[in-house]
């Protein structure tokens, strides 16, 4: 039997200086507290000065659209799709709103466009120019109420009905071309479900 060797302890401890390791310590916590408040303050801060720059830049458009109660912008691609209505490019002060119900859904849009955007849009609707009608108010007087348009400014305003069988929407279009270089859209497109 081979004699055991005694047993070693590992290195003698330093002796502790009480007030260093307190001072080591509050300023490691000091440190992962301004860590933690850069780490999660700079970024909440910037999401707090983002948010407000977006939501004044929208402050004008919606109030100019408020009273109508339509949204300033596009109508998603899934309504435009659902409602067949095509905004064309070039559009500018576009506005939409749609209201659902179990008997009638319709989506109500706006846009200002130039001549050939016009003909694009009726293209793409099924009609062409020459079928709106001059003085034809083709929007009734219960859309104009949802939907805030008053068709009583300078004209010539003119307007036709696209109508289609179900399931597929019909269409009412009033055009202000009291401007023939830049007229001014309004449609209701209107499904059954």
């Amino acid at each position: 039997m081979t004699p055991s060797l005694p047993h070693q302890g590992g290195p003698p401890d330093e002796p502790r200086r009480p007030a260093e390791d307190g001072r080591h310590k509050a300023r490691r916590r000091a440190l992962t507290l301004l860590i933690i408040v850069l780490l999660i303050g700079v970024p909440a801060g910037y999401l707090v000065i983002s948010a407000n720059q977006s939501r004044n830049s929208g402050k004008d458009k919606e109030a100019k659209y408020s009273a109508t109660g339509l949204s300033a912008g596009w109508p998603s691609k899934v309504q435009r799709r659902l409602y067949q209505v095509t905004v064309p490019h070039p559009a500018d002060h576009v506005a939409y709103y749609e209201t659902n119900n179990w008997k009638t859904s319709r989506l109500y849009v706006q846009f200002s466009t130039n001549a050939a955007g016009l003909d694009s849009f009726l293209q793409t609707m099924g009609a062409r120019r020459d079928q709106l009608k001059k003085d034809d108010i083709a929007i009734g007087a219960r859309d104009q109420k949802v939907s805030g348009w008053h068709f009583t400014g300078p004209g010539p305003w003119w307007g036709l009905t696209h109508a289609q069988k179900n399931p597929a929407p019909t269409q009412d279009v009033v055009v202000n071309l009291s401007d023939p270089d830049t007229p001014m859209v309004y449609v209701v497109s209107r499904t059954v479900p």
